[in-house]
């Protein structure tokens, strides 16, 4: 699955007008595992004697735990050390683990695929979970391996952090101004920003509309399946 080093050329239209590149989230925006992340940390947080409201973990899933965590500690009158956040990480991650068999696919992510593919529109992944769990996560989706996936594993700093979206954006050969970032969370979309690349939401993760917007989506749908059949607003063609 692993084609982030697979040249962008396969992608090309000899003749045609520049098409906008992809570039996707996975989490909550092409598979449902929002909840389970949240779980998952609240549960991790709680084997450590430190209890937290499950709706506050939620409003910084799409965050990488080094980023949100010191944060969201410090509110409830917690320090952290490097080492503790570390070892919270490595038990959020074994307790989402046990979870993914469990995670299905979004309504219409594998089908946008199928028709990215089909018209040939270059798109990437983008994601800021580690190389062991996307390739678990994305099993369900039949990704072919010459689009590229970035991980975690990839990049020096996450969400809302551009480094992930930018990487997949010089895979696929192409610049900034010339992709659209697809997310469900604000940090997705902030991310965009900072890379000066047009985004768009979907619903799927568990922020509002208004949230989304806020943070600099132009457009928001309910799932990949309602992205779909929309495509034209973002300047594809899928005919």
């Amino acid at each position: 699955m692993d084609a982030t080093n697979q040249p962008a050329s396969i992608f090309a239209k000899p003749n045609q007008p520049r098409t906008p590149s992809l570039l996707f989230d996975l989490d909550g925006t092409l598979v449902d595992s929002v909840y389970e992340h949240v779980t998952s940390w609240r549960d991790a947080l709680a084997a450590a004697g430190i209890r937290v409201p499950t709706w506050k973990i939620h409003r910084s899933i799409g965050m990488s735990g080094k980023l949100f965590l010191p944060a969201l500690l410090r509110e409830h009158g917690r320090k952290t050390t490097s080492r503790q956040i570390e070892a919270l990480e490595k038990k959020r991650a074994a307790l989402f683990t046990k979870k993914i068999s469990g995670i299905a696919v979004l309504p219409g992510a594998k089908d946008i695929i199928k028709v990215l593919h089909r018209i040939r529109t270059p798109w990437a992944l983008a994601t800021s979970g580690d190389r062991n769990q996307v390739s678990k996560l994305t099993r369900g989706l039949a990704i072919s391996r010459e689009v590229p996936v970035i991980t975690g594993d990839d990049i020096a700093t996450a969400k809302p952090a551009p480094d992930a979206f930018v990487l997949a954006a010089e895979k696929l050969g192409a610049s900034p101004e010339d992709c659209i970032v697809v997310g469900d969370s604000p940090w997705d979309h902030l991310a965009a920003r900072r890379m000066k690349a047009m985004s768009v939401g979907v619903l799927s993760g568990g922020y509002s509309e208004s949230e989304l917007l806020h943070s600099g989506a132009s457009r928001v749908y309910e799932d990949p399946g309602d992205l779909l059949m929309h495509l034209e607003e973002l300047g594809i063609q899928t005919r």
